[in-house]
């Protein structure tokens, strides 16, 4: 390699003979190359000192703003020469501005602006370029970014949407005592910013209540975020509370994961079914609720969390804490603000006004906006039942109504085959032995008795055996008859006297 240097080091130097001895005149003669490049075939060209006057702006340029001769433009302030020019913002900040438009009184400029500075760094002047007069060449650039950005603001929009309360106390339909002791204590809740914990069987709003409670606080602008805990395996869960580096465990996400905590930061996060939570998460959870701080798996990234903790669950906590399944120091923080969501057998005389409620919301999605009606004979039935799986349990009901419903008009005959299918024929312990006798002995009293005339007569007297068996089964005992079978005392005290039962 030295010799074939060697031997051709005579057309080397022929070859290099003209050029400068030393790398600053390489430089120096690129630079100048550069600028003359760019000043030749740019739409304009023009140089400001550090107090943003021109000090030279070519021809072409000039000519564009009204100058026949580019030295009447020499000492003035750059606006005064480029009407909305930004050099002097160049000048002053010492930082480019690399791509920009520049509007004028004719088509706007595509242009570039760049900061000249000194051997010490001092930004002694800036110099312009104005790339194209058209913004043809860019059009594909520009659509392309706008496409990008209104996907981006729509995504943005739909997702802080999302985490925003969906329900407000006007959505806890009822005026009972029980239905009003709720939303009470909910608001109260909501003014303050300890954690709530929502006690209640399936299905009695657990989830309504929380919503509301964060729509009515001041966190309601800030996110809410909510975590089913009973539906995410164990081995995922505090990776989705708390997310994780990239990498930090195998098949996880190249770009890491964001946990629900620090989604919910500033907001709520809501804990649905923590009774669910496998203990060795509880104590992390604690020492999140009490440190206010956390690390994503697999980071030494120390993350602060301000969140407010609203959990729910149809367990019975306590005795989850006696059996050791439950931290009781968890318990004992989450359990502040305790709110028992009370079953639809607590609170009858709700019944019809969330039946309506529920059959307006179905008339829109289900059947286009017919207006359904119940007759009184399904009231009745509505009433009569148990309803173990709650309001959730009566919307499936009066759903599957109304899509098999050939009249607006829904009577009992239309609702009592799907009274209690949802649990398939399961009632709430201790009543399915008074219901099914009930049943058994009206099947066998439509043997021997003649049919009734109407549906509602029928109904009626299906209604009367059913309260005379349960009265039976309980001794003639009427709260505990009540309790039994889900009816409030007062309403089984006034069926008593209208069907003359001897209780």
């Amino acid at each position: 390699m030295i010799r074939t240097i060697a031997g051709d080091s005579d057309s080397m130097m022929n070859d290099w003979a003209g050029l400068p001895a030393t790398y600053g005149d390489v430089l120096r003669r690129a630079m100048d190359s550069l600028f003359r490049t760019f000043e030749n075939f740019s739409e304009g060209t023009f140089i400001v000192d550090a107090d943003a006057r021109v000090v030279w702006i070519n021809k072409r340029y000039a000519a564009r703003f009204g100058f026949s001769d580019p030295e009447q433009a020499i000492g003035r302030d750059c606006e005064a020469v480029i009407p909305n020019s930004l050099m002097r913002e160049v000048v002053n900040t010492g930082k480019p501005i690399l791509l920009d438009i520049l509007e004028t009184d004719r088509e706007p400029l595509v242009v570039t602006r760049l900061p000249l500075k000194d051997d010490a760094g001092i930004t002694v002047g800036a110099v312009g370029f104005a790339l194209f007069d058209e913004l043809k060449a860019l059009t594909p650039l520009f659509s392309h970014y706008s496409r990008v950005q209104e996907e981006l603001i729509a995504t943005r929009q739909s997702l802080a949407q999302a985490r925003r309360a969906k329900y407000t106390f006007g959505s806890f339909v009822g005026t009972s005592a029980a239905g009003l002791e709720v939303k009470r204590q909910a608001r109260r809740a909501a003014q303050l910013e300890s954690p709530v914990l929502l006690l209640g069987e399936t299905g009695t709003g657990k989830e309504l209540l929380a919503h509301a409670i964060h729509g009515g606080s001041a966190r309601a602008n800030q996110p809410l975020v909510a975590v089913n805990v009973a539906a995410i395996p164990d081995t995922l869960l505090e990776v989705e509370f708390f997310g994780a580096a990239p990498g930090a465990y195998s098949g996880a996400d190249r770009k890491g994961r964001v946990g629900k905590f620090e989604l919910a930061n500033g907001g709520t996060l809501f804990l649905d079914e923590i009774g669910d939570m496998p203990l060795p998460l509880q104590g992390k959870l604690l020492r999140v609720l009490q440190d206010k701080e956390f690390e994503p798996l697999g980071s030494n990234r120390i993350v602060r969390s301000d969140v407010r903790i609203i959990a729910a669950t149809s367990a019975d906590l306590p005795a989850l804490v006696a059996a050791g399944r439950f931290r009781a120091d968890l318990f004992y923080r989450l359990n502040v603000l305790t709110i028992h969501a009370p079953p639809l057998r607590e609170r009858t005389s709700d019944i019809e006004a969330l039946a309506y409620a529920m059959l307006e919301d179905l008339s829109t999605q289900v059947r286009g906006g017919s207006h359904f009606e119940l007759q009184d004979d399904a009231l009745r039935l509505l009433c009569s039942y148990g309803w173990p799986g709650n309001v959730r349990e009566l919307r499936n009901t009066l759903e599957r109504a109304v899509m098999l419903s050939d009249s607006e008009r829904i009577d009992a005959r239309a609702l009592a085959p799907f009274i209690g299918s949802v649990h398939g024929g399961i009632q709430r312990p201790g009543v399915s032995e008074v219901a099914s006798h009930a049943q058994a002995h009206a099947r066998g009293a439509a043997l021997d008795a003649p049919e009734p005339a109407l549906w509602s007569d029928a109904m009626a007297a299906f209604e009367k055996r059913f309260l005379i068996d349960a009265l039976r089964a309980n001794g003639g005992r009427v709260i505990d008859t009540a309790n039994q079978i889900g009816m409030g005392r007062a309403t089984l005290y006034k069926k008593i006297a209208a069907y003359g039962i001897e209780a």
